[in-house]
């Protein structure tokens, strides 16, 4: 008995699209109709020129008519490669937001915190986060503006002040403020680090918005002296730590700010002594009934980090 030969598989589709082209002619013919020229269109799709004209060409074939007008310095679209062009387009973008419903979306969160904060603590340590919760779509909000937690979409804040933040709100202690001062170690190579109130007045002050310097001074040199030291003043402190990054004097500035640029050795604590201040920073959210699952997360990240500062 001869053997039979394998069954073959066919799928009648008496309900599907007989005359639909191409789905990768079609998406070809979007990309081209975009730029008019056949070069951009393969370099956009990592293909080569004659593959993307004779995708084009026998997309014509099929239709029976012409798409592009083909002009000395590149294309042009018919009257009916305009309409279709249109169509096609939406249809693909169609097709696009329907694959994407059918994956799972990332969950968005916002934290709102000052520029110095963003850029001196918070960003060295995002890439962590980003490693460990990939699902979680973190927005950083940096500005000097209190932001508002419905107005802004803020769902977290980042706020210095004192544990009584506002109705409303709920709020958790971060960290504690600690002002050291701090310069670079190229600042004294010439010169010894001052350990007296008259030697600090041959080096230049930097100051912030929050000029601890008044207080700091009065803790560290309780007898001194009206202060003539040159001074440098900054409307944010991430400037004056910049400037005592790269030799221009004497910085204050919190702790926890400062401390990779010590360990890295840009730094070095000028004087044994901390200012300890009454306000502190603090995680501020507002009381709803639902939050999203992300914020606990995020919630939790930031007081491990603030531990390990």
């Amino acid at each position: 008995m001869a053997e039979s030969s394998s069954p073959t598989l066919s799928i009648a589709m008496p309900n599907g699209f007989p005359d639909l082209p191409s789905l990768n002619a079609l998406r070809v013919f979007e990309v081209v109709a975009r730029h008019l020229n056949f070069r951009l269109a393969a370099e956009e799709l990592g293909v080569t020129q004659a593959a993307v004209a004779q995708q084009i060409r026998g997309l014509e074939a099929s239709l029976n008519l012409r798409l592009f007008e083909r002009l000395p310095r590149g294309l042009a679209l018919t009257d009916a490669g305009l309409g279709y062009s249109g169509s096609i387009r939406n249809a693909l973008a169609m097709i696009d937001e329907a694959t994407r419903l059918l994956r799972p979306q990332a969950s968005h969160l916002t934290v709102s915190v000052t520029p110095t904060f963003a850029s001196k603590w918070l960003i060295p340590r995002l890439g962590s986060f980003a490693h460990s919760h990939p699902d979680i779509d973190l927005r950083v909000l940096a500005t000097d503006r209190l932001s508002h937690f419905n107005t802004d979409g803020v769902n977290l804040a980042v706020r210095y002040g004192k544990p009584d933040i506002g109705a409303g709100l709920n709020s958790e202690l971060l960290m504690e403020q600690r002002i050291v001062a701090v310069a670079s170690p190229t600042l004294f190579e010439a010169s010894k680090t001052p350990t007296s109130f008259e030697q600090l007045q041959a080096f230049t002050l930097l100051h912030d918005a929050h000029d601890f310097w008044p207080r700091f001074l009065a803790q560290v040199f309780p007898q001194h002296g009206q202060a003539t030291a040159r001074n440098l003043r900054f409307n944010q402190t991430s400037l004056a730590i910049d400037a005592a990054i790269s030799g221009q004097g004497i910085a204050l500035a919190s702790l926890a700010f400062v401390s990779d640029d010590i360990v890295a050795g840009r730094l070095t604590q000028v004087f044994a002594q901390q200012l300890r201040l009454d306000k502190s920073f603090y995680l501020v959210w507002p009381r709803k009934l639902q939050q999203p699952e992300s914020l606990g997360i995020v919630q939790r990240w930031f007081k491990q980090q603030a531990g390990n500062s």
